[in-house]
């Protein structure tokens, strides 16, 4: 699945640009899809550690998260949850360069199922799953293992900027038979999608716009959260599914998670069923947090868009270091 942060649009990309971003990507994920799983998942690792040093915004990003969401971490509790983060982007990476590998044979070998017959009960009523989810573990893998398992999904994506590296990535997703929406424009094929009983994967788990959200409690702080699961799921009365991918460090594998249905809230008031809805899934998302704290994107800026009147979270100077630069990324794997 994807990760994207909102942004404001990016300027008129020249060709050259493009080529020159594309071309380092396409050659170190051929690469590393050449390797081993295991070899694939090391160099990974390797890279994130680097980018763990060297990527000082993320790295005060994530801490003054953590600082916001669980005040009573000391610094080197932080650190540790930081370097679990970016060795999990690190796992992240080499699992993607795997996925021209994986296959219905071999798929029980990476992630095995955890509650799977909540998933079924729910698809068996035949008006589609929507399938809440966020950026834990290798989330990208989650989607893909639906897919080659025999549940394929439609979910939600922001192109990249990069024409050329979006079509190489989105190649990638499609693999195991899942299909990408263009978020920009999602509202009529979501709905046509649950009508025909098929499933849709939504990460709601980033800071969203004032325009496509509204605050909900995020570890005691009012945080702005896509309204688009609750609308959908309003909407059509299709049941929403929480479903994780954890990494299991035991066994080696990941594990799908997937939690009862949650009961929508209704009210009669359309707007308040959103805003209460909205919030119930977002505690979901807290719930796992904090549960795998290392498996979590701590290095987004959830909290950037504020209510009115309220103050830039990040523009205060931490111990860490400053956040007030702005900070627009994409993991593109």
């Amino acid at each position: 699945m994807p990760c994207y942060f909102d942004a404001v649009p990016a300027k008129k990309r020249s060709e050259l640009r493009n080529l020159v971003e594309f071309v380092p990507a396409w050659l170190s994920l051929r690469l590393l899809g050449l390797l081993p799983r295991s070899g694939a998942i090391l160099v990974g690792k390797l890279i994130s550690r680097l980018a763990y040093v060297v990527h000082g915004r993320l790295r005060r990003v994530g801490h003054r998260n953590l600082a916001l969401a669980m005040p009573d971490l000391t610094a080197r509790g932080r650190r540790g949850i930081l370097k679990g983060v970016f060795r999990n982007i690190g796992r992240l990476m080499g699992e993607f360069s795997q996925f021209h590998k994986i296959t219905t044979e071999n798929i029980a070998g990476l992630v095995e199922y955890d509650g799977f017959e909540n998933y079924a009960r729910a698809s068996e009523r035949g008006r589609g799953v929507l399938m809440l989810t966020g950026h834990f573990g290798a989330w990208e893998l989650c989607a893909f293992a639906q897919g080659i398992y025999g549940h394929p999904l439609s979910f939600l994506v922001r192109p990249l900027d990069n024409p050329l590296l979006d079509r190489m990535i989105g190649r990638y997703r499609e693999l195991s038979g899942n299909r990408t929406i263009n978020k920009n424009r999602a509202v009529k094929e979501v709905l046509d999608t649950l009508k025909r009983g098929k499933d849709v994967g939504l990460l709601i788990d980033v800071n969203t716009l004032t325009d496509q959200g509204v605050f909900c409690d995020f570890f005691g702080m009012s945080a702005c959260s896509t309204t688009g699961l609750a609308v959908f799921a309003l909407r059509t009365d299709a049941p929403v599914v929480p479903g994780f991918l954890i990494w299991d460090e035991r066994s080696g594998k990941h594990r799908l998670v997937f939690e009862p249905e949650i009961p929508l809230i209704r009210t009669g008031d359309f707007k308040e069923e959103v805003i209460l809805n909205t919030a119930r899934f977002t505690k979901v998302i807290e719930d796992y947090v904090r549960r795998y704290p290392d498996q979590w994107l701590w290095v987004h800026k959830r909290w950037q868009t504020r209510p009115e009147s309220d103050t830039d979270v990040y523009a205060r100077e931490e111990t860490t270091g400053t956040t007030r630069s702005s900070v627009n990324i994409e993991f593109q794997v």
